[in-house]
């Protein structure tokens, strides 16, 4: 891997990591808040919410960790690297809101078929906060996930959105409670029930991308064209026969067959291959390592 590559995948993995740490803080903080004020306002769409913040704590650890173990050097063992550990993880943050969604539906339907008060009116005050830190939340982490290209840190975004969502359906459930009075105390639990299939929808929506990472999907068409033009631009590269790139982490890895003059000589040739490796890195800054196969040169 040339060196700058090596410091770009190491800077990018400290962005993800610190969102990651900041995520656990936030959300650890609004579950005990949402918590106290669930129970203490008889709301259990505030409840859920609260649920909906613990399995955050969790999801931006399992974030945390998988950052920090794709940032590992490779060794004997794993002699490609541990990129695949930040996929993995993202894979498993989609699953706990996938998780977290039946959970919530469960208890939704439960709390629906039992009579109960209506949610006090403050509650729509702390629904209110938890609304704006976490959309703004939301909004940096996914900025961030975007920057540094990160499956995981993007599930950990919509974590954080799907937990806005939440309190947004709460908020509009309890105010309902609250304006139609008797006999419609249960309008926040419908709340909780409708934003646990938004909840749901993200995991699909997030655990679809990753399973394919880690099955080895082609990469992007536009990554893919770029390495192809940059491996073709250099002097007597006569063809891209052949080219492979797949996800690894927050880089990618590159196959690529290349052809040139039958005549050159094998030392010609390695020291070829090697300025189309050169080339590809310089150009495409997430590429993680080129292996370059030199194949002659056959016009049709």
């Amino acid at each position: 891997m040339a060196l700058s590559s090596r410091n770009g995948q190491s800077e990018r993995l400290s962005r993800g990591k610190r969102a990651a740490r900041f995520g656990i803080l936030a959300n650890a903080l609004l579950a005990a808040f949402k918590l106290v004020a669930g129970i203490a306002g008889h709301s259990y769409a505030l409840v859920a919410d609260a649920i909906e913040s613990s399995a955050d704590v969790a999801s931006s650890s399992i974030v945390l960790g998988g950052l920090q173990v794709a940032e590992r050097e490779p060794d004997e063992s794993y002699p490609f690297g541990y990129g695949k550990a930040e996929t993995l993880a993202g894979a498993v943050v989609a699953l706990m809101l996938l998780a977290a969604s039946a959970a919530i539906a469960i208890e939704a339907v439960r709390e629906i078929r039992i009579p109960h008060h209506a949610p006090a009116w403050w509650t729509l005050l702390v629904l209110v906060i938890v609304i704006v830190v976490k959309g703004g939340l939301s909004r940096w982490v996914d900025g961030v996930a975007r920057d540094i290209g990160s499956t995981a840190v993007k599930g950990d975004a919509w974590h954080h959105l799907s937990d806005a969502l939440t309190s947004a359906a709460a908020f509009i459930g309890i105010s309902v409670a609250l304006i139609g009075g008797r006999g419609w105390e249960s309008a926040d639990d419908w709340a909780a029930l409708a934003a646990s299939l938004v909840i749901a929808a993200n995991g699909v929506l997030l655990l679809i991308p990753a399973v394919a990472d880690l099955m080895d999907r082609s990469a992007d068409v536009t990554v893919v064209e770029a390495i192809r033009a940059s491996a073709a631009g250099v002097p007597r590269v006569q063809a891209v026969e052949k080219l492979f790139v797949r996800r690894v982490g927050l880089g990618y890895r590159v196959v690529i067959h290349v052809q040139a003059d039958p005549a050159m000589s094998l030392r010609d040739a390695h020291g070829l291959g090697g300025e189309v490796s050169r080339s590809i890195h310089a150009n495409v800054g997430t590429v993680q390592a080129v292996m370059v196969h030199m194949e002659p040169y056959e016009p049709d």
